[in-house]
């Protein structure tokens, strides 16, 4: 179990801003989400439109960061947000119970 949790970096970002993602099939945001100095600012597209875009800024998500890049319509998506869907196809996010800094990972 060590050796897997090893492989996967989860850590906590916190949303700076929030926008709608144009050119794409279902409504998304794309988010700027700030991982602190030593991993800096990350982009993604998340499905997560549940979610007024005013709470969204300033709030601590789990984000998944060693995955690569993929283009969603004509962005960059460069992490993964946590989150898992009910089932009416929300989203409930993953977020710490506390506050954590940003950029801290998994405990392993």
């Amino acid at each position: 179990m060590r050796n897997l949790l090893s492989r996967v970096h989860l850590r906590i970002g916190e949303v700076i801003s929030v926008e709608e993602l144009e050119g794409v099939c279902q409504q998304a945001y794309k988010l700027t989400i700030d991982f602190g100095p030593k991993i800096g600012k990350k982009l993604s597209s998340a499905q997560i439109t549940n979610y007024p875009k005013n709470r969204l800024v300033g709030m601590k998500i789990i984000c998944m960061t060693n995955v690569p890049a993929i283009t969603v319509g004509n962005f960059r998506s460069e992490v993964v947000v946590c989150g898992f869907y009910r089932q009416d196809g929300t989203v409930v996010l993953a977020i710490p119970e506390e506050d954590v800094p940003n950029g801290y990972s998994l405990c392993t």
